[in-house]
């Protein structure tokens, strides 16, 4: 059956209470740890700045308590979607221009070439799209829903004077990241219920592309599942009166502590450090150039 456990390769919206001092940092900063560290890691274009960006990741790992082995398994799922950038970035990198500019010819068949450079490229596109899958997954292990709509909405609070509707864009937020692992468990439903019917669903045979045809029938009754859901919890929350933020009284009131603006500091410090380490071209004092 572990062609069909789709929750347990989905390590991704979960949230993980090990009681770690990343657990007991404010919400807010955990969430803007995680964002700059993403946004650090879309701005590096080498693949050694971007090893140390995944190094970073597996080390908050480790200090949030969190087995690296449980992060790196939710990667399974993504690695076709991986594959499919990886091989639209060799194809459609300028290799031509890129060895008139003095990088190395790796390979060529006809009009078709691959340079050096563009295999950097390639390489250090897939660490930055593993490195910011693991952050995403240590924010939604160190941070459950509340916390998360705790730390939006405490974001975007000052910004309600310009008419921004701060609490629904955090109950928004939150609820998006809660629907993920609601989602891979009716897909693991659908699967199951499909093969018990004689549907040849197992991953392991056929090629990518059988198997991707396999899995179509499934998208539809998968979407019209989470419509269903969405309409349950609709219909939940007016039950229950909500009408939004308006006039809502709150009973957490968030405080930054020492340690958050410490945290906080460190975290401006190391997204700040990748970043000139990558645009100086110089890490551990080499220049790369091929």
């Amino acid at each position: 059956m572990s062609d069909f456990e789709v929750l347990r390769f989905l390590s991704f919206g979960r949230y993980l209470p090990t009681g770690s001092v990343l657990h007991r940092l404010d919400p807010r900063v955990r969430l803007t740890g995680a964002v700059l560290f993403i946004l650090a890691l879309m701005l590096c274009s080498h693949p050694a700045t971007a090893l140390l960006g995944l190094g970073l990741a597996l080390v908050l790992l480790v200090a949030a308590r969190i087995p690296p082995g449980y992060a790196l398994r939710g990667l399974r799922p993504l690695l076709p979607l991986f594959a499919f950038v990886l091989a639209l970035q060799i194809l459609f990198y300028p290799h031509a221009a890129a060895i008139a500019a003095g990088s190395i010819e790796v390979w060529r068949w006809g009009p078709f070439l691959i340079s050096a450079a563009g295999l950097l490229d390639a390489a250090a596109i897939s660490i930055r799209m593993v490195a910011i899958v693991l952050f995403l997954t240590l924010l939604t292990g160190i941070a459950d829903t509340t916390d998360l709509v705790h730390a939006v909405e405490g974001m975007l609070r000052p910004f309600q004077r310009l008419h921004l509707p701060a609490h629904e864009l955090a109950l928004v937020t939150a609820l998006t990241m809660r629907f993920i692992p609601l989602l891979g468990q009716e897909l693991e439903r659908l699967m199951k219920a499909q093969a018990a019917r004689g549907a040849d669903l197992g991953h392991g045979r056929g090629n990518f592309f059988a198997r991707i045809r396999r899995m179509l029938p499934l998208f539809i009754p998968l979407f019209l599942a989470a419509l269903r859901r969405a309409e349950e919890l609709a219909l939940a929350m007016e039950a229950r009166g909500y009408v939004g933020g308006r006039g809502r009284t709150y009973l957490v009131r968030l405080q930054m502590r020492p340690a958050d603006f410490l945290a906080l500091a460190l975290v401006l410090g190391l997204a700040a450090l990748l970043v000139f380490l990558d645009r100086g071209g110089v890490v551990y004092g080499l220049t790369f150039r091929l």
